[in-house]
Formats: C-alpha cells, sequence, structure tokens
C-alpha cells in the first residue's frame, strides 16, 4: 500500500473540517457557542469584584500578621527582653514585612522593621477603598513591576481600640503572585461553569426549541415536494407556546393549500366540461338563430315580434358562450407599457362600443394633452367593457348620456366614467367585479367588469364603482401618469 505523500500528511482532507464548520454555523451550533459565550463573559464581569475582594483579604491577612508580630514584640519590652536579629527577621517573615509599624491618634511608631531604600512604594488604606478603587488596584497589582513594595494601612481584627491602625510594608511580589493564581483558577473554574452551563442550556433549547423547528422546517420542504399528499400534513402537538401557534397555522395553511389544488382540479374539469357543452350549445343557438331570423322577417306582425325577442334571447346566448369560452382561455399576456394620449383612446373604444350595443350623447372631457403609461390594447378592452355595460344598463333611455373626464393625482391618473342609468342595485354591486357576477343588465354575461379590472391591475392601477344611484353610476380607472 502507498504510503500518503507529505503534502497528504500537511493537509488533511476537508470534509471532516467542512462538516465541522457545518455544524458550527447550524442552528444548534450557534446556540451552544452563543450559551458558552454569555457565560463566560458573565463570568469575566464577575471576576473583577471577586478579585478585588481577594486583594483585601490578602491584605488584612498581613495586617493581621503584621498585629500579633507587633503584641510579640510589645510582650518582649514589657518583660525587658531584647529580640534578637533572629527573632525580629522571624517575626517580620510570619507577616512576609519588611518593616511594621503602629498608627495611634495619628501617630506612626515603628515597632519592627527596616529600610527598603530607594524602591518603589504603592499605599493601601483598606478603610478608606471604595469597590471601584479596589478594582483598579487590583488590576494595577496584576501588571505590577518586579521590585516594587507595598504598604498597607488597616485596622487589625484584633485591635484594642477603634483608632488603633496597623502599617505594615512588604513587596508586592507575593500579592501578585497570588492574585494570578486566583486568576489562573477563576480562568478554569469559569470556563468549566460556561461549559456545563452551555451545555445544558444547549441540550434544553435543542428539546424545546431547535428540534421542533427542524420538524416545522421538515414538513414544509415534504409538503412543498407534494402538496397534495395526505400524509405529508403537519400534526399540531398542542403546545401553548410560539411554536405551537407556528404548528396550528401551518396545518392551516397546508389544509388550505390542499382544498385550493383540489379545488383547482375541479374547477380544470368543470372548464373541460363547460368548453365541450359551449362547443356544442354554439351549433343548436346558431340553428335556432337561423329559423329566429325567419321568423322575425314573417309578414304576420305578431310572429315577426315574437321572432325578434327570440332572436335577440338567441345572440344573447351566443354572446355569453363566446365570452365564457374567451375567458377561459384567457392567459392575459403582460402588458407593453407606452406613451397613449388618453382622450383619442377612449374616443376609439367609444366608437367601437357604439356600433356593437347603440349609441349615446357622449361627451369627453379629458384634456387633448393628457397622457398615460398604458398597454394600448389593454387601455381600448377596459374603456370597451365599461362603456358597453354603460350602455347596456341605459338602454330604453329617451336621452342616454355618457360623460367622461381625467385628473391627475400623486403620479396617476384618475378617469371617471359617468352614466344617466337607473344606477348598480346594493345586491349586484358586492359580486359586480367578479367572473360571471350579475351586472345589472340582461344582455350581461358578468365578465366585461372583471376583466376590465385584471387588466387594469396588471398595468398598476385598478377600476372601481365610484358612486352609484337613481342619477347614474361612476366608474373610476385607475391608470400611471406619464
Amino acid at each position: 500500500m502507498a504510503e500518503p505523500s507529505h503534502e497528504d500528511r500537511d493537509h488533511p482532507p476537508a470534509g471532516p473540517w467542512r462538516a465541522l464548520a457545518a455544524r458550527a454555523a447550524s442552528l444548534p451550533g450557534k446556540l451552544l457557542g452563543l450559551s458558552v459565550l454569555f457565560v463566560f463573559v458573565a463570568e469575566i464581569l464577575i471576576f473583577f469584584p471577586s478579585a478585588a475582594n481577594f486583594r483585601t483579604e490578602w491584605m488584612r491577612d498581613r495586617a493581621d500578621a503584621a498585629h500579633l508580630a507587633a503584641l510579640a514584640a510589645d510582650a518582649a519590652a514589657e518583660q525587658d527582653v531584647m529580640l534578637s536579629d533572629q527573632a525580629i527577621r522571624d517575626l517580620l517573615a510570619g507577616a512576609d514585612a519588611v518593616s511594621i509599624s503602629r498608627i495611634t491618634d495619628g501617630a506612626n511608631e515603628l515597632v519592627l522593621g527596616g529600610f527598603i531604600g530607594e524602591a518603589v512604594l504603592v499605599s493601601a488604606e483598606l478603610e478608606e477603598e471604595s469597590l471601584l478603587d479596589r478594582i483598579v488596584r487590583t488590576c494595577d497589582a496584576l501588571l505590577a513591576p518586579p521590585g516594587r513594595f507595598l504598604r498597607i494601612v488597616a485596622k487589625p481584627r484584633a485591635a484594642g481600640s477603634e483608632a488603633e491602625r496597623i502599617s505594615v510594608i512588604l513587596p508586592e511580589t507575593g500579592l501578585r503572585a497570588e492574585l494570578i493564581a486566583y486568576s489562573r483558577n477563576i480562568f478554569w473554574l469559569s470556563l468549566f461553569i460556561a461549559a456545563v452551563t452551555g451545555g445544558l442550556l444547549y441540550g434544553v433549547l435543542l428539546v424545546i426549541f431547535v428540534r421542533p423547528m427542524r420538524k416545522l422546517a421538515s414538513a414544509m420542504t415534504a409538503f412543498k415536494d407534494d402538496p397534495a399528499d395526505p400524509a405529508r400534513t403537519v400534526t399540531p402537538s398542542g403546545r401553548a407556546d410560539e411554536i405551537g401557534e407556528a404548528e396550528a397555522a401551518l396545518a392551516a395553511m397546508q389544509a388550505d393549500v390542499r382544498a385550493a389544488f383540489a379545488q383547482r382540479e375541479r374547477l380544470a374539469a368543470l372548464g373541460g366540461a363547460v368548453a365541450r357543452i359551449n362547443h356544442d350549445l354554439r351549433n343548436v343557438l346558431a340553428s335556432a338563430q337561423l329559423i329566429s331570423d325567419r321568423l322575425a322577417m314573417s309578414k304576420d306582425e305578431r310572429v315577426a315580434a315574437m321572432g325578434a325577442r327570440l332572436l335577440r334571447a338567441v345572440d344573447r346566448g351566443i354572446r355569453l358562450c363566446q365570452d365564457t369560452l374567451d375567458y377561459g382561455r384567457t392567459s392575459e399576456r403582460a402588458p407593453d407599457m407606452v406613451t397613449v394620449t388618453l382622450r383619442n383612446a377612449v374616443d376609439d373604444a367609444a366608437g367601437d362600443a357604439f356600433a356593437a350595443t347603440g349609441a349615446a350623447d357622449w361627451r369627453n372631457e379629458i384634456n387633448e394633452t393628457l397622457e398615460v403609461s398604458a398597454d394600448p390594447d389593454h387601455l381600448h378592452r377596459i374603456f370597451l367593457n365599461l362603456i358597453r355595460n354603460a350602455l347596456q344598463a341605459m338602454e330604453g333611455q329617451d336621452e342616454p348620456v355618457l360623460i367622461v373626464t381625467a385628473a391627475g393625482k400623486e403620479g396617476a391618473v384618475l378617469v371617471q366614467l359617468r352614466d344617466t342609468g337607473p344606477g348598480v342595485p346594493d345586491r349586484i354591486a358586492e359580486t359586480l367585479f367578479e367572473p360571471f357576477g350579475r351586472s345589472g343588465s340582461k344582455a350581461g354575461s358578468g365578465l366585461g367588469l372583471s376583466i376590465a379590472r385584471e387588466l387594469a391591475r396588471a398595468m398598476g392601477g385598478g377600476v372601481r364603482l365610484l358612486e352609484t344611484g337613481p342619477e347614474g353610476s361612476v366608474f373610476e380607472v385607475k391608470l400611471k401618469a406619464v
């Protein structure tokens, strides 16, 4: 077997590292990392006050030891015993001190000690320090240069009077070494606590948050692949928190989408059946049209009148069949937006509507220079449908009037078409723009207004019934201004 090359040994496969990076970038990995980080940061913030307290206790211990050494020196002096140099050194060593003094009523009395020469000396009066002072001086002690001495002024715990203070001078090296050891222990303890706490938080969050979210994500992915499969519907767990609400909302959405798919399939089948029925019905109506046309030409006035009425009914049936087929086939193309002179476009649509449906007193009050951004074909169909509907609504009137006006407003052009028809009843107004809805016109198919609104929305506008009443109705078309 061939040995791995130096390059293979120096650069291990990227697969394990890539997998590790992927785990770290996942939601559980982020939760674990953030949990450990936050706990560790909290431990660091706690470290400074605790280190300051450690420094204060360490110095109090030295002050108490110095006080005991001073008491021993006082006892020897009361017995007229001269302490030897070795005894003095032993007493000072017990307090790690260079010199010990007693401060009484502001007077400093040297009890034991020697000299420190020109070494740097820093003082710490424990009774006067605030917490902030302790923290700052703890950091200073950690960074202290070698050879510096520390003067501690404190009240011994076993002091004979309230005013008694002890002053002890000692090398700061011992305090610095103790603080470094304490900091090292705190660091490892904090790291352990952060790891344990982070792991516990990770486990809890994994159970109550991450796993349910993974289940939701898997359910959404599976549903996307095959929405029609009932087995891919998520089952709510019944939880009372936000995840339970999300599960219930997802289950409801999946049910709605599945119902919409089923309805689409039924509508598609119904559309195919309607198309076939329409084809046969148009053939039947074409034959009936020929017969009614002949009846309308009869010399008998009664037969001719009945034939004319039958002819109009057949024409409406054929038109309804044609509109239904056109609507079912229509997949409106995207509008080709160009600049259109609005007055001319509306006049063209009105001319076609009058030729097909009937005449009216046409009053186009749109400014000749007003232009809009629209698809010319879509615009023509919109106004053709609206004007044709208005003419059908005014059918039978002696003097039908149609008035069209337009005005610009906030980057749009609002076109208002007013007729003198009987108005739109409330029961019809509710479904006026729905496909095959009731339009109020006997000859209408119920598709004109639906198509007009669909085309207007495709161009970024809209169509609405602005007002209606016994004096007539006003439809408003919103278009984009140039």
